[in-house]
């Protein structure tokens, strides 16, 4: 298999699980550029995933994956040992995948507009905005080290990729300190040391 990311973007996520999973996954650096965005072996990156966004998983078969929910829940599948993914059955695994599309499209898509250098006015709404997401998730962190308990999953690999953008956006995590000790708690996995390291991602976490 074969992982096209780009450094620190949401396509961390799925390079933390690999790691987590101890899957044997080929990385391939992407370069976003006015002219075109590129893979690392030279290839129009539109041609690998029409979408033009990271993750993409290229399996053995040449089919490719895209979508980090859907990409983090492959790769859970394929070590189910590593007990990453949601639970068989139950209601406890719609809650699991309630909380993964929460953050795709609630917190991964709240960040978005701070990409696009908003006004300050938009940037303050856009941070309040977030802030009542964060709210959420720091009292379901209240009681727990993890998103779902005492288990690390693949939803909380997304978090926490998500959530570490806010040290390249400058939002300070102090008033929400069961979620700033969570990232701590992340941070500190072999699994995630190592991915950062691939990518060249030696600042601390916030």
């Amino acid at each position: 298999m074969k992982l096209y990311y780009a450094p620190g973007a949401c396509s961390l996520a799925p390079h933390i699980v690999a790691h987590e999973a101890g899957l044997d996954v080929q990385l391939e650096k992407v370069e976003f550029r006015s002219d075109g965005s590129k893979s690392a072996g030279g290839r129009d990156y539109r041609e690998i995933n029409p979408k033009g966004s990271v993750p993409a998983l290229e399996l053995d078969d040449g089919e490719v994956l895209t979508e980090n929910a859907v990409i983090l829940q492959y790769l859970a599948s394929l070590a189910p040992r590593a007990d990453l993914g949601p639970p068989a059955d139950g209601v406890s695994r719609w809650r699991f995948l309630e909380l993964l599309n929460f953050i795709a499209t609630e917190l991964h898509k709240g960040f978005s507009p701070l990409f696009k250098q908003p006004t300050p006015a938009a940037r303050e709404a856009i941070v309040q905005a977030l802030g009542q997401r964060f709210d959420l998730m720091d009292r379901q962190l209240a009681d727990r080290s993890y998103l779902t308990g005492d288990r690390f999953t693949v939803a909380d690999a997304y978090a926490y990729v998500i959530l570490n953008w806010t040290r390249l956006h400058q939002i300070d995590l102090t008033p929400w300190p069961s979620l700033r000790a969570f990232m701590e708690r992340v941070e500190a996995r072999p699994a995630v040391q190592r991915a950062r390291r691939e990518e060249g991602l030696d600042a601390p976490a916030p």
